[in-house]
């Protein structure tokens, strides 16, 4: 399980970092640095060679989902860059941050090295697709924490990157239902590619652009220079081997199955050259070196994507292979960024001078980074350029065409090579400024080092990354290894070192006639820009909700009942033409006629109600009658709930309304008839419905099957719960998540926007007027009652699995019991609703996590465990239906304690009446309860 082990290693890491930074401060990333490189250890033992290794854990096998693990050669080659750079900035870190606690910064930070590392071994398209966005949302959080600032850019970031997600997302679709398996590698193996053009080309432009919004092309490419508010760490992992290598792995990933569609070479080395030539060019214009870095990314990724769109062999070992010199050189340059940030203070290049005197070490490093970039000789980066040129002459199309790709290629070279000349021209040479001291930083310098002389020491000694890269290609290509070529520093006389001289020349004219380049110097190249287009879009999109919303915004609710009245009314033509008659068993008895006659009464009295109490108890006189109506026909389960609902809604709802005016506002006599008509068109359409599409047809085969087979599958023989906590627990457990969310959102809103306490009514002495004597039945009954209902709430809890009752029902019942002790009480300061209700309510979500997880053993998540102790049947269902109990109760005790506690004695409020006024009980004040 060695795959296994080193996701778990990494994942395990991240509930570490509070316990890490609390003991250890910022020197935690040491700790964290190490785990991402014993994480690695598992990976290279496990792939033996060329040897692919697949795991897989069962997630949900019903749809055929599963965490698939795999790793060939290119998952290696970016599961190594992503633990061994992470490792390497980690430990930078450690001098970088000022932060004496940083848990925030190294959980996220640690949160994307898992989740990219998911990305990369993921064998499962709905896994990959979960890593994918898991990549934004840590890309999100990191940038928007980075200071004041920087919430516009990461909200930038997120909508272009998540944009790519829901095209990535619709790419997924495609093949899972295309090719019937989730599973990645066979997918990509399926001969639907070939067979089905309009599949493979749909399916290939969705996963180019999903991975050009995280590589930043054109015109996706505004994002991540936009990004360069977070910190030189972020910056340095972001470019070198996490967000923008996502999208690079992925078009490796599909590249194979992709390349069958004719317009997947066409788009990808269309958009990569201009994308490298257009970012170079804006290098070329920044005076801050971080932004500079930054466009300089877009360039060398452009480069990436061009080669990769031309599909051969040679230029999948071109890609891969500069994957790896893009990774050492730009995650070196971007630390030293934040290493001139520690000792200048600054990193505009128009005032840095001098750094080959004040920082000789920090100097030779930067040197040696650029000029990797530059793709100078002995570096890695001169080996990849000379390997991408050659790829492209050799293109599987007319040399001509090779030819214009190589220049077009080498054209971005040139310019790559003038900013990166105008950097060093910049930095080295004048007179020593002044620095802060070096040893404070020393890990930062320690870490710059270790990835710059990799980048020098890989050009010379090619031999050594060479089985890495050729195995990623070969993997990539789908070649065997023997036809894979090999790495070296001297590829001979030929095109591509004839362009390599030509760019390197031309580069340096640039450099040496700089005063005609300089005048690009912030100047607009184009009539808009890149953020500009997104925050339009943003905007646009913002304004575009207000003005939709605008069209339902009202208080009235009346204006929101109408649309679904009317079209409900409507609807009755269509049952109209499905209508077959009368089912044959339509023979009301007496008892039916006789609850329809008090639906009937309690309707209109609601109808006909000037006061809102009035309403309130013609409406539950209406819900208890449909309870009563479900007992008749046999449905125990769903009356007992209606029944406490109902029981529980008037409650609730009499707390609302002693806020309230007594009485409703007048109504006109022509709103009347138009309410009575859409009302009753709507009531005829609904019961017409109901019999056209139930009294009409047999028991459904679903519901044939459950009662079917019911108690043997899980033992209950209340089919109702059994629905809920077994068959279909997946649809219970979001419910709860529901659930829990509106006990926070009751919660966050009562709590920031206090409900307006009701107008004193002037006291009159009689005995309703006291609490205390008009609450005496109530304290009476009190005494007995509510620990019987708890009881038999626990009862009903126990006994769901195979009687009425079950977790919602009993959840139900025990808050009934709370509503008894509230009204039961003198004051609205009861003890008994004094209880931690978002505590419950998550308990209850935490419960029936953790039950889901058990399901895992035995191959899905949420499959209940049975067992037998002692004669006893036991159900891992029951310990479920315990989670329903505990995030009913909390949102009900939630909306108990807010709305029938004084605004001023909810947590964090300040009393709303002068310091000096007595506090009158809230029962005195228009409170009381009938």
């Amino acid at each position: 399980m060695s795959l296994i082990l080193t996701l778990l290693v990494v994942a395990a890491l991240v509930p570490l970092v509070p316990v890490l930074t609390r003991l250890l401060g910022r020197q935690a990333g040491w700790v964290l640095a190490a785990g991402l490189l014993l994480a690695s250890a598992p990976l290279i033992h496990g792939s033996a060679g060329t040897q692919t290794v697949s795991e897989t854990v069962a997630w949900m096998p019903t749809v055929d989902v599963a965490l698939r693990l795999r790793l060939d050669g290119l998952s290696m080659l970016f599961a190594l860059l992503v633990l061994g750079i992470g490792a390497v900035i980690m430990a930078y870190s450690t001098s970088y941050l000022t932060d004496r606690r940083p848990s925030g910064f190294y959980t996220l930070m640690t949160g994307f090295a898992a989740a990219m590392l998911l990305l990369v071994l993921a064998d499962d398209l709905v896994v990959l697709w979960v890593a994918w966005e898991l990549t934004t949302v840590c890309s999100y959080l990191l940038i928007a924490r980075s200071g004041p600032t920087a919430g516009p850019p990461a909200t930038r970031t997120l909508l272009v990157t998540v944009a790519g997600g829901l095209s990535l997302l619709g790419a997924v679709a495609l093949v899972a239902a295309r090719t019937g398996t989730t599973e990645l590698t066979a997918a990509l193996a399926h001969p639907a590619w070939g067979a089905d053009p309009v599949f493979g080309t749909t399916v290939a432009v969705l996963v180019a652009v999903a991975a050009m919004t995280k590589a930043a092309q054109f015109p996706f490419h505004s994002w991540l220079a936009d990004a360069m508010v977070a910190p030189a760490p972020v910056s340095a992992y972001l470019h070198a081997a996490a967000m923008v290598k996502a999208g690079i792995y992925l078009l490796m990933l599909f590249a194979g199955a992709a390349s069958h569609a004719p317009v997947w070479p066409v788009l990808l080395v269309t958009v990569g050259l201009l994308t490298a030539v257009m970012g170079a060019l804006f290098a070329l214009q920044r005076h801050d070196m971080k932004e500079l870095l930054a466009y300089s990314t877009v360039s060398q990724l452009g480069l990436l994507v061009a080669v990769i769109g031309v599909g051969t062999t040679e230029a999948m070992l071109a890609a891969s292979v500069h994957v790896v010199a893009h990774a050492l050189f730009k995650s070196a340059a971007f630390m030293h960024v934040g290493l001139m940030e520690r000792r200048t203070g600054t990193r505009d290049l128009r005032r840095l001078r001098g750094l080959a005197r004040s920082m000789p070490w920090a100097a030779t490093m930067i040197t040696l980074a650029v000029a990797s970039m530059a793709g100078v000789l002995p570096t890695l980066g001169f080996i990849s350029k000379e390997m991408i040129f050659e790829a492209m002459l050799g293109a599987p199309a007319a040399a001509a065409v090779g030819w214009l790709v190589a220049l077009v290629a080498a054209a971005g070279a040139v310019l790559t090579v003038a900013y990166s000349a105008r950097v060093i021209l910049t930095l080295l040479p004048g007179a020593a400024p002044e620095v802060r001291p070096w040893r404070p930083t020393a890990s930062m310098s320690a870490a710059i080092s270790l990835t710059a002389l990799a980048g020098a020491v890989l050009g010379v000694a090619a031999w050594l990354p060479a089985d890495l890269v050729r195995n990623a290609a070969a993997a990539t290509a789908g070649t065997p290894l023997a036809e894979v070529g090999g790495v070296y520093l001297w590829h001979g006389f030929g095109g591509p070192l004839m362009l390599s001289v030509l760019a390197i020349a031309a580069g340096v004219l640039l450099t040496v006639w700089r005063g005609h380049t300089d005048r690009l110097l912030d100047r607009a190249l184009f009539p808009g820009s890149g953020v500009r287009a997104v925050q339009a879009l943003h905007d646009g999109t913002i304004a575009f909700g207000r003005r939709v919303g605008a069209l339902t915004r009202s208080n009235a609710p009346a204006a929101h009942i109408a649309t679904p009245v009317v079209l409900l009314g409507l609807a009755g033509l269509g049952v109209v033409a499905v209508w077959p008659g009368a089912p044959p068993t339509l023979r009301p008895h007496a008892l039916d006629v006789g609850l329809l006659v008090v639906l009937v009464v309690g309707i209109v009295t609601v109808v006909r109600a000037r006061v809102r109490l009035t309403a309130v108890i013609a409406t539950g006189v209406v819900g208890f009658s449909v309870a009563v109506w479900f007992f008749v026909l046999g449905a125990s389960d769903v009356a007992l709930t209606q029944l406490l609902v109902e029981i529980l809604t008037v409650v609730i709802m009499v707390l609302v309304l002693r806020r309230m005016r007594p009485h409703f506002a007048p109504v006109g006599t022509r709103r009347s008839v138009l309410a009575a008509a859409a009302a009753l068109a709507a009531g005829i359409t609904a019961t017409l419905a109901t019999l056209a599409f139930t009294g009409h047809r047999p028991l459904s085969p679903a519901g044939e099957h459950f009662l079917r087979e019911a108690q043997s599958l899980t033992g209950g023989t209340n089919i109702v719960n059994t629905i809920l906590v077994d068959f279909r627990a997946l649809d219970t457990f979001g419910e709860l998540v529901v659930v829990a969310v509106a006990a926070m959102a009751v919660s966050a809103l009562l709590t920031a926007h206090p409900a307006v306490e009701g107008t004193p009514q002037p006291q009159v002495d009689n005995p309703l007027s006291d609490p205390q004597r008009n609450a005496v039945f109530l304290t009476v009954l009190d005494r007995f009652l509510v620990p019987l209902m708890l009881l038999g709430s626990l009862y009903a809890l126990l006994r769901g699995h195979t009687a009425p009752g079950g977790g919602f029902i009993a959840a139900l019942l025990g808050t009934c019991a709370l509503a008894l002790a509230y009204l039961s009480a003198s004051s609205a300061r009861t003890r008994m609703l004094q209880r931690p209700y978002l505590a419950i309510a998550g308990a209850g979500i935490v419960v029936a996590v953790a039950t889901g997880a058990l399901g895992l053993f035995d191959g899905s998540f949420l499959r209940p465990l049975h067992a037998e102790v002692l004669g006893v049947k036991l159900t891992t269902a029951l310990v479920f239906d315990v989670g329903v109990y505990l995030a009913v109760f909390g949102v009900i005790l939630a909306a108990l304690r807010l709305l029938g506690t004084p605004s001023a004695d909810l947590p964090g409020r300040q009393p709303s009446m002068p310091p000096d006024q007595p506090h009158t009980d809230v029962r005195q004040t228009g409170g009381a309860l009938p």
